[in-house]
């Protein structure tokens, strides 16, 4: 088996951990011995051991005298600092692994490179890069958020074959059955989803995991006026909500599941919106909104990922659906309708 195959059952494990861990990074860990997999592991949730950790904890005791003698399989790079949890690459140097194999570096800045030197001077062979250029990896999460101190950003919406996303002031359905289990499960991996007042509006969403199980991400509005009605179900208290605003409403109470920022809607709205949600460990968001809040991250190329649903359903007319411009790196087929992934290559600030 190549390095590749081991390090793509890394990535599996480490997508385990979705929905779990932010802010910390997914990893997945895998120790094989000429050729066998001997111990296996990932980062389960937020505070807990690491996938290095776990996965060593996971070797059999007739496997543990081979654990000196084995390779180590890390999705990203080990850390190299005590936070919540002492330092992978001790552990690693105690065991006295020979090589360790990692898919991409940890851009955090008390990692950066200093795990894979640490090793280094210690004696572990380390080969780094492994399927770390490809696309859509468990790491892009983080490295985007400790590096750019912003979330990652994934643009979603449906459009109907012909290109529109909708009519005004009307709602239109365009997802079969699929397309929404699998939209919902996505949910589930982000910390947060975004929409507009008009999407507000006009389809009146939950926002929640309803079609999947696992946490409801964060329910961010945007409602410049504090025009919504307290009835939507974006406010049923079924996941925490948060209402960003020029201004305050003397009734806008915060609750335990309701909050508010007050923000200026001006050509800075979202650059500061991102930083809140970036003081406040909210690493990554989903953009759920209309065609007006997604042209918004595209017009100041804030966006890492766009995941869109094209349906056979044509409308002939009606709001033209935005066009990111980005690298396509996946596409599904989920019964009549298609879901295309793209990565933004250029993202910015």
């Amino acid at each position: 088996m190549t390095d590749e195959i081991f390090m793509r059952r890394c990535f599996d494990l480490a997508r385990l951990g979705s929905g779990s861990v932010s802010p910390n990074p997914m990893v997945g860990a895998v120790l094989v011995h000429d050729g066998r997999v001997i111990g296996e592991g990932w980062h389960q949730r937020y505070g807990e051991p690491h996938a290095e950790v776990r996965c060593l904890a996971s070797v059999s005791k007739a496997d543990q005298l081979l654990i000196s003698q084995s390779t180590l399989y890390v999705s990203l790079e080990p850390c190299c600092f005590h936070g919540k949890t002492p330092a992978c690459t001790d552990l690693i140097l105690r065991e006295q692994i020979p090589k360790v194999v990692i898919a991409s570096l940890d851009e955090t800045p008390e990692v950066a490179g200093k795990g894979v030197k640490i090793l280094r001077q210690s004696g572990v062979e380390v080969v780094s890069g492994v399927c770390g250029s490809q696309p859509n990896l468990p790491s892009d999460v983080r490295n985007v958020f400790v590096s750019q101190k912003r979330p990652f950003i994934q643009l979603k919406f449906a459009k109907s074959i012909d290109g529109y996303m909708g009519k005004a002031g009307r709602q239109v359905w365009f997802s079969n059955h699929y397309s929404q289990v699998l939209a919902h499960k996505g949910r589930g991996a982000f910390d947060a989803i975004l929409i507009g007042t008009n999407t507000a509006l006009t389809d009146d969403p939950s926002l929640t995991t309803r079609h999947w199980f696992g946490k409801s991400p964060l329910r961010i509005v945007l409602d410049r006026r504090r025009i919504l009605p307290g009835s939507l179900k974006l406010f049923d208290n079924s996941a925490p909500a948060l209402v960003v605003t020029e201004r305050r409403l003397p009734s806008d109470k915060p609750s335990g599941t309701l909050q508010f920022v007050e923000l200026d809607f001006d050509d800075g709205l979202l650059v500061n919106l991102m930083d809140y949600l970036f003081e406040h460990q909210v690493s990554s968001i989903i953009v759920e909104g209309g065609a007006d809040t997604i042209s918004r991250f595209l017009e100041i190329n804030i966006w890492d990922e766009a995941a869109i649903f094209t349906t056979p359903l044509r409308l002939g007319k009606g709001i033209l659906a935005p066009t990111p411009l980005g690298k396509q790196v996946m596409s599904y087929q989920l019964g009549s309708d298609n879901l295309t992934i793209l990565s933004n290559e250029h993202q910015g600030r």
